[in-house]
Formats: C-alpha cells, structure tokens, sequence
C-alpha cells in the first residue's frame, strides 16, 4: 500500500498553497481537499487542527502537520529527493532567516497597506516599502532566491509575488513594480512563469472577483463600524 498524503486547503490561500507547489517539486501524489473555510468548516479540518482550526493542513499517514512552514520543513525533511532548502548549516540558517522575514513582515504590511483606510495607508505602505527594498536585497542578482532554482524562500515568497500582486492591481496601488524594484518584480515574473508554479497557483481570471469580493465586504463592515 502507498502513502497516504492529503492536503486540506482553500484555492485561494497563500498558505495552502505553499504545501501543495512544495509537493508538486517533489514529485509527490497527494489529495487535495478544499475547505469552505467562510462558511462550514468541514469536522476533519477541526478535529486534524483543533488548535487554530486553519488551512493548511498535511496529513501523512494519519498524522496532520499543521502551519505551512512547519509543513514545507516536514515535506523537506520527509522526502530527501528535489531539495529546497541549502544543505550548508549557514545557508540554511540564512533561508530560514529570510522565510521569517517574509511571513512577520512583508506579508503582512503589504496586505495591511492594500487595506488601510487611506488616511492610514501613505505610512503603511511607506513601511511595506522599506521592507520590499529589504527582500530585493536577498536576491543579489539571482535568478530566484535558491539560485537558479526554486527554493523554499521563493515558495513562501509567493504571498508577496502573486496574491499581493493581484491585491494591489484591484486597489490601483503600485507597490511592487518594475520601475520601483526592479529585480523583486522579474524574480515574480520568473517564478509565475515557471511550469510547474503556473499549473498551481489559483487561476488569476477566478482570484481578481475573489479579492475584489472580499475588500468591497472589509470596506462594507468598516463603514458600519
């Protein structure tokens, strides 16, 4: 009998999709799940993450993983094959560096500065800025933030390089941009580009009204707040 491998998910989550592209370069088969994680969140998902009650969620043989990066570090540690993460202890220490840089920083105040009231949103996204300019410095001419291919950092870098992309075109913002940081926007192209990261991220023709959904109902129960 084979592995048992699962993914429990939402399409449109940049967490869950994290799990699935880091089994895809491994060449791992898994069953993808999608949660209705707005309306009925299926008993599994609680009883599989009974903590936080989120997606993602590995399930391997019965036993869940929870948290995307934990998960991309047991996928790495779990299937020795098609490695994303350095083997030398600095460069390693490095990635893991950079993973956390993105996730308490970038992520979040780029996605603040989309959604900030505009009388807020000129200091955040200042701040988003400075940060962008900090993770452009990682590349240092590379190709991708592995070199010349895909690591985990770039995985986890995806939050910034696609969906907050699309988050900025529908709030006609210009946030990461060719003419502001130009290597951070060709390593987004390069990366979106890629065969096996196209046939994985959510299609961007479903993810704009989705976006566009989701702020137009944060913009509606601001204004009754």
């Amino acid at each position: 009998m084979g592995e048992e491998v699962k993914v429990f998910g939402y399409w449109a989550s940049p967490y869950s999709y994290r799990a699935e592209l880091a089994l895809k370069l491994k060449g791992v088969s898994y069953e993808y799940i999608n949660e209705d994680i707005f309306g009925n969140k299926s008993d599994l998902l609680l009883k599989y993450n009974p903590v936080h009650k989120k997606v993602p969620v590995l399930l391997h043989n019965g036993k869940p993983i929870v948290e995307s990066v934990v998960i991309l570090e047991y996928i790495e540690e779990t299937w020795k094959h098609n490695l994303y993460l350095p083997q030398d202890p600095y460069d390693k220490a490095t990635a893991r560096f950079w993973i956390k840089f993105i996730d308490e920083k970038c992520f979040p105040t780029l996605w603040l500065a989309a959604w900030s009231p505009e009388n807020e949103r000129e200091k955040v996204t200042n701040e988003a800025c400075e940060y962008m300019k900090t993770l452009e410095s990682a590349l240092n001419g590379k190709k991708f933030f592995g070199g010349e291919t895909i690591g985990m950092v770039d995985i986890v870098a995806s939050s910034v390089g696609y969906f907050i992309r699309v988050t900025q075109e529908i709030m006609g913002l210009n946030l990461l941009s060719a003419d502001k940081f130009p290597q951070l926007f060709q390593w987004s192209e390069d990366f979106a580009n890629c065969s096996i990261v196209k046939e994985s991220l959510p299609p961007r023709d479903k993810l704009l009204p989705f976006v566009k959904g989701l702020i137009a109902k944060y913009q509606q129960d601001n204004a009754k707040a």
